[in-house]
């Protein structure tokens, strides 16, 4: 039996097939960052309108965080089962998002812990001038802020998505300002930070999605 040798150019044209392939097949709906950048976008909204208004819903906004990771899962099992082709650096995105999932727990875990040994102090000086403690929670909006940046830009570059890099880049900038704003104008730039840096890019792959799905059909 006689084989069939590949010339060079061959091989070359085989080995770029299978690279076009591989991006063909990589599926990134754009869902999970509408999902996110939408609950974020509109908790920030709600503390902002809260603080402004003075007024107070039956239960923790931020809670919606929370039971979007229901959502999350399901579509993360979804794309995983589209996607054909595995990328090179699909492993390192799922822990760099794993850690930015961590560090969200971590942050209100000792933005909690400190609420707590914080409320005596706040509670008396609030007897005594009858104003809130000025300052308390702009912090956390930082450290907030910080972190959403790090998983955003990482992303951003890995995908060469300009325009997730620079939401990203708008977050720790934002972080930095948060640092000299009230706290009601802090959750104003959280807003604005996550419609930036997820909302805006995820309808964006949503688009690009449909229509790669439109030209293979």
């Amino acid at each position: 039996m006689q084989e069939t040798k590949m010339s060079e150019q061959e091989s070359l044209l085989l080995i770029q097939q299978m690279i076009n392939r591989a991006k063909n097949d990589f599926v990134d709906t754009g869902i999970g960052p509408i999902l996110w950048g939408a609950v974020i976008t509109f908790c920030s909204l709600m503390q902002a309108a809260q603080i402004h208004f003075d007024f107070n819903l039956p239960f923790d906004i931020w809670l919606l965080a929370l039971v979007a990771i229901i959502p999350q899962i399901y579509i993360s099992l979804k794309e995983k089962k589209e996607r054909k082709a595995k990328g090179w650096d699909d492993d390192i995105m799922s822990y760099i998002w794993l850690c930015f999932g961590i560090g969200i727990f971590v942050v209100n875990i000792v933005n909690n812990v400190q609420a707590h040994q914080l409320n005596p102090v706040i509670s008396h000086y609030r007897e005594l001038t009858g104003k809130p403690v000025p300052g308390i929670w702009t912090y956390a909006t930082c450290y907030l802020l910080f972190v959403y940046g790090f998983p955003t830009i990482v992303t951003g570059a890995a995908r060469k998505f300009h325009l997730m890099t620079a939401g990203g880049i708008l977050c720790w900038v934002f972080a930095i300002v948060a640092a000299f704003t009230p706290t009601k104008i802090d959750f104003l730039l959280m807003a604005v930070a996550a419609t930036c840096a997820w909302l805006l890019p995820g309808i964006i792959l949503e688009q690009k999605y449909r229509a790669q799905k439109k030209r293979n059909v």
